[in-house]
């Protein structure tokens, strides 16, 4: 059994996690004062109504306390260090190589993890999206369906899954 605490961690790097962090600490101190001055100096300028400065610097304000509560749960719920893995089994922090169906040809090489170690050098697909959830768990020679945007279904076979050691 799958403790659901698990299913919610994601696995950062000490330099994503101090990179994250870094950004959650300015966002929610100085970058609040910052914007509270912009908003307070745009509402100085008379009839909120029409005061396109008012409204856009309410609209930054919004992005940023959403941004800050994205990166509140993340941090709140990251492990930093290596996700517990194994070769040949796809896992988080595993470098990955698809195939396919239906194209011998068309292989593809990338690092499942959080899109928050987006410094990879190769690309980078979540474990939480459709083809990387499908792949979480599987072994080398396994196939895997999952369900693209469109609806239609995809199936790709599992040609390797190696621990990332970086660049």
């Amino acid at each position: 059994m799958v403790d659901s605490r698990e299913e919610n961690v994601t696995w950062l790097t000490q330099e994503a996690y101090d990179r994250l962090k870094a950004e959650f600490e300015y966002l929610s101190g100085p970058g609040r004062v910052d914007i509270a001055k912009k908003i307070e100096a745009a509402r100085e300028e008379g009839d909120l109504k029409e005061n396109g400065g008012y409204h856009a610097a309410k609209e930054e304000q919004g992005k940023m306390e959403g941004r800050i509560l994205q990166l509140r749960q993340l941090l709140d719920q990251a492990r930093v260090g290596e996700a517990p893995r194994a070769e040949g089994v796809v896992g988080p922090g595993m470098t990955v190589t698809i195939r396919f169906d239906g194209d011998d040809d068309d292989e593809v090489t990338f690092l499942l993890a959080s899109r928050e170690e987006s410094g990879a050098p190769i690309d980078v697909y979540s474990p939480r999206s459709p083809l990387g959830a499908a792949i979480n768990g599987k072994k080398i020679g396994e196939r895997a369906t999952y369900t693209l945007p469109n609806g239609r279904q995809n199936t790709v076979e599992i040609l390797e899954a190696v621990p990332y050691i970086g660049n």
